[in-house]
C-alpha cells in the first residue's frame, strides 16, 4: 500500500500535472456527460496515468505484450489521450505523453508507487508474458501477505505489481467469469428475444386478399417484444373471407408460443371452414386442448364475410363485443356466442349473422385498447373508443385503425402495458373502383 507521502506526491506531481490535466479534459471535453446535480452525483476512479516517452511504442506493448484492449484513442486539442484496460475492462491506464524536458517527463520510469493488476495464475501469466519480451525485475515469489507476487515493467521501465492472493483471487476471477457467463446469457436471450419477435410478425397477415365490397385494416403492437394477442385475414376461397382477432392468456414467450399455436391449428383446418364453420372451431378448440397446458386459453373473435351477398356469420369465443357501427349511426354489439378456446375438450360452437350494408363499419380489437390508462390511472374505456368510430367513421380503414392508436397514444403516452390490436372493416358498395388496404 502506498504511504500517504506517495499518495500526495503522485497527486502533485503526477496526477495533478498540467500535461495530464490537459489530455484528460481533451477527452472528458468529448464525452457524453450527465449534469450532476444535489443527490444525483457519483464517485468512481476513471483512470491511472501512466507516463511514456513515445505513445505509438507503449501502445503496441500494451496492446501486442499484455493483450490489453484499447479503450480510447483520442487525438484533440489538449493533445493525445489513450486509453488501454485489461481483459476484463477494470481500471484503465492513461498512456500520457510529457512533453520532452519538463518536470512530469522526468518522472516516466520513476512513478513512485505501483499499480498492482491481479490475476489468478501468476506463474502462467509469468511465463507468457516472459515469451512475449515482457521484463520482469524477478520470478514469482511468496510475499509476506501470503500471496504469490512478481514485478514487470513497461518498454520505459515503470514497474507494475502481478500478484494473486490465492482463495481471495480465485473467488475474485469466479465472480467475473459468472457475470461475464451472465452477460453473455443476457446477450442470447436478447439475440433469441429480437427473432422471435421477426418470428411472429411473419405470422400476421401479410397479404390482404382484395374484395369488392369490403376494405378493411388491422394492426397488432405489441407491449413487449413478443405477445399474445393474434389477428388474422383468411382467404376462405369462394369469394369469401375469415376475420380473426384473438388474446392468449398469458404475456411474453410463453404467449407467443401460444399464439403460434392458435394460428397453425387455425390455418391447418381452415379447409373446412367455407362448408362447416362451427365443425371448424370445434376443430380448432380440440387441438389447442390437446397441444397446451390444462389452464392455457384463448378468447377469439371468427367471422367469415361473403363478399357477394355482404353476409357476415360470427362466432365470439368469449372475446369482448365486436362493435357494428350502422350507417345510420346506430351501435350493435356483437357479444359472445360461445366460451373460450382451450379450456374444454367438449366445446359447443354457436354463431350469429349479420348484414353489412354500404356504410355500416365493422371493429374487432383486444382489450389492450380500452385498457390502455392516463396518468391517473384511467382506463381509455369502451365509450371512448365508440366515440371515436363516430366521429371518424366515414375515414378509410387504415386512416381509421391510425387515427384510433394516435388517440390513444396521446391518452397513454407512457409505456405500453399490453398489446394493442385492431380490425377495421367497413362494407362499401360493389362494382367500384377502391384502394385497397
Amino acid at each position: 500500500m502506498a504511504s500517504k507521502r506517495n499518495v500526495s506526491s503522485a497527486t502533485g506531481s503526477v496526477g495533478g500535472s498540467r500535461v495530464v490535466a490537459d489530455a484528460v479534459q481533451g477527452f472528458m471535453d468529448t464525452s457524453q456527460r450527465s449534469p450532476i446535480t444535489d443527490g444525483n452525483s457519483y464517485l468512481r476512479l476513471h483512470h491511472i496515468p501512466i507516463l511514456v516517452r513515445d505513445q505509438d511504442r507503449s501502445l503496441r506493448f500494451y496492446l501486442e505484450q499484455l493483450e490489453f484492449n484499447l479503450i480510447v484513442d483520442h487525438d484533440g486539442e489538449h493533445g493525445r489521450f489513450i486509453l488501454v484496460a485489461p481483459e476484463d475492462g477494470t481500471v484503465p491506464l492513461a498512456l500520457i505523453a510529457p512533453k520532452p524536458g519538463s518536470d512530469e517527463y522526468k518522472l516516466i520510469g520513476h512513478s513512485g508507487q505501483f499499480v498492482v493488476f491481479a490475476t489468478e495464475d501468476v506463474t502462467a501469466k509469468f511465463e507468457i508474458w516472459r515469451a512475449r519480451g515482457v521484463r520482469f525485475r524477478h520470478p514469482p515469489q511468496t510475499g509476506t501477505w501470503g500471496g504469490i507476487f512478481t514485478i514487470f515493467e513497461d518498454i520505459d521501465g515503470t514497474p507494475f505489481i502481478l500478484a494473486a492472493w490465492d482463495d481471495f483471487t480465485r473467488e475474485i476471477e469466479r465472480q467475473r467469469r459468472e457475470l461475464a457467463r451472465k452477460l453473455e446469457s443476457q446477450r442470447r436471450a436478447t439475440q433469441e428475444l429480437e427473432i422471435a419477435k421477426q418470428v411472429q410478425a411473419g405470422l400476421f397477415p401479410q397479404i390482404a386478399p382484395a374484395l369488392d365490397a369490403l376494405e378493411y385494416a388491422g394492426v397488432c403492437i405489441q407491449a413487449r417484444q413478443v405477445g399474445g394477442d393474434y389477428y388474422d385475414f383468411i382467404n376462405l376461397g369462394g369469394n369469401r373471407l375469415g376475420l380473426v382477432i384473438g388474446d392468449i392468456s398469458g404475456k411474453g414467450i410463453a404467449a407467443a408460443l401460444l399464439m403460434a399455436n392458435l394460428q397453425a391449428n387455425l390455418r391447418s383446418q381452415v379447409a373446412i371452414a367455407l362448408n362447416s364453420p362451427c365443425e371448424f372451431l370445434q376443430s380448432v378448440n380440440r387441438l389447442f386442448c390437446e397441444n397446451t397446458t390444462h389452464n392455457a386459453y384463448a378468447t377469439l373473435f371468427f367471422a367469415e364475410y361473403n363478399d357477394e351477398t355482404g353476409h357476415l356469420r360470427y362466432a365470439n369465443c368469449g372475446h369482448l363485443p365486436g362493435l357494428l357501427l350502422r350507417s345510420d349511426g346506430t351501435l350493435e354489439r356483437l357479444a359472445s356466442t360461445c366460451t373460450v378456446l382451450g379450456l374444454f375438450r367438449d366445446w359447443d360452437c354457436a354463431m350469429q349473422d349479420r348484414k353489412l350494408n354500404p356504410g355500416d363499419t365493422l371493429f374487432l380489437y383486444t382489450d389492450g385498447i380500452t385498457e390502455s390508462f392516463d396518468d391517473a390511472g384511467e382506463e381509455f374505456g369502451e365509450e371512448r373508443l365508440i366515440d371515436l368510430l363516430v366521429r371518424y367513421h366515414e375515414l378509410p380503414a387504415r386512416a381509421l385503425v391510425d387515427t384510433i392508436l394516435a388517440d390513444i397514444r396521446r391518452f397513454s403516452p407512457h409505456e405500453q402495458g399490453d398489446d394493442l390490436t385492431l380490425i377495421v372493416a367497413k362494407a362499401r358498395k360493389p362494382k367500384e373502383n377502391h384502394d385497397r388496404q
